[in-house]
């Protein structure tokens, strides 16, 4: 989801989802006040995204066009306050997180305009119509440029496959997708900080394995193809080890747009040297077998509904084993600490693989407690 942070606090910081408060650190590109026409993979969000302790922010991900009017894309639980979002309601850049909750310090770039109602479309997923001039009409985003408007396909050559992201709260960041088709559990809650939460299940996400790749206020981001700059996912929630996005192609879908960019393009960054190890040999993807990987779907597809109803299995999908590149496998997302049932060493003779993490959560995944911070 997005940053929470106390209003009352004297520290004013991007504690994105997880309502984590921060102490004051100096602000990167991805965070401050652009001078429009403003840059994407920025923060940003619902300027009534607030209650009396806390405000919520998110990203800015990236631009679409639908029936030639430029949207900006990202999340239902960043510019449609998990379904509580009126349309015509301001959206800001930066988001209130960053600017103290104090929404006169921002400035509106875009007016929210529609969302895909969370429990449907299984995307998490909403545009807002841009404020002629404030945004950048090229779709340039932060770190990144500009992004092709083709999408990438949905197939198991994305396993493996080295991806990036411009995000508010990690900026730059880059690793490889660990597994497609992945049914999952999200965690959310309705009010910023404060309200029930409940959890949305998704079936057919992408998951990135990666403690760097993303945290809270990320959520929005647009998740590229690290070669060839086309979308593939777009962010919405993680763990502290993990990222998820939903398929491009059903965000695409469900809203009606298209990308605003170049038909085609190359590589306009230069992933951070960190994300060398985060992210798997170019060689992985390649060796898989297609008649593996098939076998592997059907597995999981027969069986995932049944392992799902185990509380402590937040997600499976499948990807390539750990041991062997040309083997593909059933993944089991299992939450750390939680009891269960013996889980299966393999489905239909296809092995599994369990990975183990906290849970998956719309706000505030994979930001450690800091000295002097508050959670709610």
């Amino acid at each position: 989801m997005f940053d929470r942070i106390s209003s009352q606090t004297k520290f004013v910081t991007a504690l994105s989802l997880l309502f984590v408060v921060q102490p004051a650190l100096a602000q990167t590109a991805n965070q401050v006040r652009q001078t429009p026409p403003v840059q994407l993979g920025t923060s940003g969000g619902n300027v009534h995204d607030a209650s009396k302790a806390f405000c919520c922010s998110g990203t800015l991900g990236s631009l679409v066009t639908k029936g030639g009017v430029q949207y900006i894309l990202s999340n239902n639980h960043v510019l449609a306050d998990a379904d509580t979002a009126t349309v015509g309601d301001a959206i800001s850049q930066p988001g209130l997180v960053d600017v103290g909750c104090n929404a006169s310090a921002a400035q509106t770039v875009a007016n929210f305009s529609q969302a895909i109602p969370l429990h449907t479309g299984n995307v998490d997923a909403a545009i807002a119509q841009v404020v002629l001039g404030e945004v950048d009409a090229s779709g340039a985003i932060l770190e990144i440029g500009n992004p092709a408007s083709t999408t990438a396909l949905d197939d198991s050559t994305a396993v493996g496959r080295r991806v990036a992201k411009s995000g508010r709260t990690t900026g730059l960041t880059c690793a490889a997708i660990a597994s497609v088709s992945t049914n999952v559990k999200v965690q959310y809650q309705r009010g910023c900080g404060k309200g029930k939460k409940f959890t949305v299940l998704y079936l057919n996400q992408v998951l990135v394995n990666s403690s760097s790749f993303s945290a809270g206020g990320d959520s929005g981001s647009l998740i590229v193809t690290a070669d060839t700059v086309q979308p593939i996912a777009l962010l919405f929630a993680g763990s502290s080890t993990a990222t998820i996005g939903n398929r491009i192609s059903d965000v695409t879908s469900a809203l009606g747009v298209s990308f605003v960019g170049p038909a085609s393009t190359t590589a306009t960054f230069t992933c951070p040297a960190a994300a060398a190890t985060a992210a798997a040999p170019a060689g992985r993807r390649a060796a898989m077998s297609p008649s593996g990987f098939a076998r592997a779907m059907a597995a999981k597809e027969r069986h995932a509904e049944r392992l799902m109803l185990e509380d402590a299995v937040l997600g499976v999908g499948v990807g390539v084993s750990s041991e062997d590149p040309s083997e593909s496998v059933v993944l089991i997302y299992l939450e750390e600490g939680r009891s269960h049932s013996p889980l299966p060493a393999d489905l239909d003779g296809v092995r599994t693989e369990v990975i183990r993490t906290d849970a998956f959560r719309a706000f505030g995944w994979n930001e450690p407690q800091q000295q002097g911070c508050s959670i709610r």
